[in-house]
């Protein structure tokens, strides 16, 4: 006879899933400020930044490939032109047009700036999610007017970081070069075509996620789908390299910090990313899994800080402060609203296609 599970138990376990999205997306902003900084070493090495996209994709599905290949055998629906034609766009938008666009943004910035600008994400998801329906908004409803609210915050925040910089605040004591190094690298640095670029990647990157959204209503096999967007990214990014970079010589890299940025973006930032932000956003929708991007910019600035000794100003901090009072406002707004899980996943057809573990919770379920 089995053993039904104690109260205790059961709401431990209630508990823990509803903490595990948040869990998810703020070790993943950790995963990205990393990137951004071991990005940017490789980059003042010569590594070209289309290389990188296609290097990283690489090893992005030679990790989810095995996995999607033995755990979803069972469940991977049917592929169809038009969800190929839906992986091809995916493919697209965030392997090649985001990151190509934010790596080429950042060169002509800093990181700490490219992570700053990335906090309109939050808010270009939002108004795509309206327009495409994936977003309610009922200004009677105060976790509805929340999500509003905690948008212009963090919009607000981010606008104060770009426009207003202030008195530096020497973070990490004993960069005395770090003036003199950061004056003479200004005039390399292009900030018109930068944020513009960085902003221009955003809207893909958004894009990515809308689409994500109602593909995975089709194709309901996150690592498979991973694996297959991972695959769209090498040969198109292939492609564009191809075209951008005529010298053979830039796909070389030896074992230096141009091998790491390409592991370490394709396991974590591609292959272990596409598949948690598939997951969460099935659950939560695209608005939850950008509200917290703010949170990457906090770290990378204090990384940049130490690592690549980058200043920071007032105004960051004051940004800073403004955009973590919006996320949460947001994740509030978003936390009230219902889970997309509570109803089985299916396909076109009308088949469910749920994964094992899921299938598993419900015959225990039916036991008590």
């Amino acid at each position: 006879m089995d053993q039904l599970p104690s109260p205790s138990a059961s709401k431990s376990s209630m508990f823990f899933k509803k903490i595990k999205p948040y869990l998810a997306m703020v070790s993943l902003q950790f995963g990205y400020a990393g990137m951004y900084i071991i990005s940017m070493v490789s980059f003042k090495h010569g590594m070209s930044h289309f290389v990188l996209s296609v290097y990283r994709h690489v090893v992005a599905f030679c990790v989810i490939a095995p996995f999607a290949f033995v755990l979803e055998r069972k469940i991977r629906p049917k592929m169809t032109l038009p969800i190929f034609l839906r992986i091809v766009l995916l493919g697209f938008l965030e392997p090649v047009l985001d990151q190509n666009l934010y790596f080429l943004g950042m060169k002509y910035t800093t990181a700490t700036f490219a992570s700053a600008v990335v906090n309109v994400l939050p808010a270009i998801t939002f108004i795509l999610a309206i327009c495409f329906r994936l977003e309610t908004v009922n200004v009677k409803k105060l976790h509805s007017l929340a999500k509003v609210v905690g948008t212009v915050v963090t919009l607000s925040g981010a606008m104060i970081m770009t426009l207003y910089k202030g008195p530096i605040i020497d973070i990490v004591r004993g960069h005395s070069n770090s003036t003199q190094s950061s004056s003479t690298e200004s005039s390399d640095q292009h900030w018109i075509a930068g944020p513009l670029m960085l902003i221009a990647s955003c809207g893909g990157w958004a894009s990515f996620f809308i689409l994500q959204s109602f593909t995975l209503k089709k194709y309901p096999a996150q690592l498979s789908l991973t694996a297959w967007i991972c695959v769209m990214g090498v040969l198109e990014g292939g492609v564009v390299t191809l075209v951008m970079e005529r010298k053979m010589s830039v796909w070389v890299i030896g074992w230096d910090s141009r091998l790491l940025a390409s592991v370490y973006s394709g396991v974590i930032c591609s292959g272990l990313a596409y598949y948690v932000q598939g997951v969460v956003n099935r659950e939560r929708g695209p608005v939850f899994v950008t509200s917290f991007s703010p949170l990457c910019m906090i770290i990378t600035a204090v990384l940049g800080a130490i690592v690549l000794a980058e200043q920071v100003h007032l105004g960051s901090i004051l940004g800073a402060i403004l955009i973590v009072f919006g996320l949460y406002t947001v994740v509030w707004g978003k936390s009230k609203d219902p889970l997309a899980l509570d109803e089985p996943l299916k396909d076109e057809k009308g088949v469910n296609h749920e994964l094992p573990v899921t299938a598993a919770d419900n015959s225990i379920k039916g036991r008590t």
